[in-house]
């Protein structure tokens, strides 16, 4: 099925249904500074929904002869698309949850180059101005639903996992589900998928029929983690920072399921924005949980947070083994917590405003080999700062397993190389080969070569 291909012929169904001769120019330009590229393999991701690609490479490679035009018509635009995988169709006829994702892609794309990255109102390099970005974003995408009070819960974990740790994610958002509380995550398959499908029997049971299965994506990984067409809201944001902001600017508190180097480093980031001395007030739900099978994952995890960023951050979160109904019932309490917060501040329900974010964490982070060498990996520094640069060693690998130019870069350079003090070096290896051990770095029956080197 896989290996099919399709050509076919769609048209909007009120999303983006017209677009400028400029803009449908830009779309289709392949040279420097156009967006055919970016809008061609993200269009490309979101076809792949289901497929056991987590390799951007693979799938550009896999897909060569994919192409996607914009037609313009006296009534609109239409996507003539050649080439698209076949799992993106059932009888000959694109599954309508991936229609709407192409045409949120569309959206996504045209608004950032149009209204954001070509626009001198937005100051990208301030935190206000990085900020404001995020929000105009979201908002364009119809995130933000300012007539609802807090419900959302963003729900992070691997795409790599197995069986007994998506069922139990899966029962999960079941729980959460029944008790009215709507997903967000990642959008990709394995823990981000889990979550979403247990809501969604929840939300029916109880006869909800207006659940948000919210996604957050970004290009560099979206070929990776294909969006599932549970997703009934997409929204592609420019890079990795701006998506994590996203997560914990929408989301009103977050369940952290196992995972890998980008579940280490979605960690990272969230205990680094809640040791911001600023934030220490702030209340803001943090759960890791899993199966009993899953017990040493997060002993291993809370020691290396305890040896890296100190008692303090193991603070800021409880882990809950093997308990579905107790992580909902926690994270029901504690979002019932941020909406007395907010509202005895008269702050907004839908966008975080008062969190504040350093600029280490919003400042977008090219992994290349020479900036993973140059990463400050140790304790002479704040703790939320070191936390950031974590974050960023995680982040270079998540790039080096299966976004595109990173899997190019190291088969051009060789290993990342990453240095630092021997008393965060090593705990951050042993963490990582655990990882490698426990196939959480690429799906099962994929052999895994390490994209990185620990130097300690």
């Amino acid at each position: 099925m896989e290996q099919g291909f399709v050509d076919t012929l769609i048209s909007p169904e009120g999303k983006l249904e017209v677009l400028s001769k400029a803009e449908v120019n830009k779309l289709l330009d392949s040279g420097k500074g156009g967006l055919y590229t970016m809008f061609r393999n993200c269009a490309l991701a979101v076809l792949n929904c289901g497929s056991t690609i987590d390799d951007g490479k693979e799938l550009l490679e896999r897909y060569q002869s994919f192409e996607i035009n914009i037609i313009q018509r006296e009534r609109g635009i239409k996507l003539e698309i050649r080439g698209a995988p076949a799992i993106a169709f059932v009888d000959g006829k694109m599954i309508k949850g991936i229609h709407e994702h192409l045409f949120a892609v569309l959206r996504d794309i045209v608004f950032v180059s149009n209204e954001v990255t070509d626009n001198p109102k937005f100051d990208l390099s301030s935190t206000e101005g990085i900020t404001d970005a995020v929000f105009h974003i979201l908002r364009n995408a119809n995130i933000l639903r300012p007539q609802i009070n807090p419900n959302l819960v963003v729900c992070w974990g691997g795409h790599s996992i197995n069986r007994a740790e998506y069922n139990y994610s899966k029962e999960v958002g079941y729980q959460l589900g029944l008790r009215g509380l709507d997903i967000c995550t990642g959008c990709g398959p394995g823990a981000m998928k889990g979550p979403m499908k247990g809501a969604t029997i929840g939300h029916a049971k109880q006869r909800f029929m207006s659940g948000r299965y919210l996604g957050i994506t970004e290009p560099g990984i979206i070929a990776a983690e294909s969006p599932n067409p549970i997703v009934n809201d997409l929204v592609i944001m420019p890079d990795i920072e701006k998506r994590l902001e996203a997560f914990v600017r929408t989301g009103h508190g977050i369940i952290v399921f196992p995972g890998g180097a980008g579940t280490a480093e979605e960690i990272l980031y969230i205990l680094g924005i809640l040791l911001h001395p600023d934030n220490a007030d702030i209340p803001f739900p943090l759960i890791f949980t899993g199966p009993e099978s899953s017990r040493d994952y997060f002993v291993q995890i809370n020691e290396f947070i305890g040896t890296t960023l100190g008692p303090e951050a193991q603070q800021r979160y409880r882990i809950i083994v093997d308990d579905p109904e107790a992580v909902a019932r926690q994270m029901q309490e504690g979002i019932k917590q941020v909406r007395e917060f907010r509202k005895g501040r008269s702050d907004a329900y839908y966008f975080n405003w008062a969190l504040k974010i350093d600029p280490e964490f919003q400042r977008p982070f090219a992994p290349s080999h020479e900036n993973m060498r140059n990463l400050k990996l140790h304790k002479n520094q704040p703790v939320h700062l070191l936390a950031a640069n974590l974050r960023r060693a995680f982040s270079g690998v998540v790039a080096g397993n299966v976004k595109d130019e990173g899997i190019r870069a190291i088969e051009q350079h060789g290993h990342f190389e990453i240095h630092g003090d021997s008393t965060i070096m090593e705990p951050m290896d042993a963490l990582l080969a655990s990882f490698v051990a426990q196939s959480r770095m690429k799906l099962p029956g994929k052999a895994y070569t390490p994209c990185y080197r620990v130097i300690k």
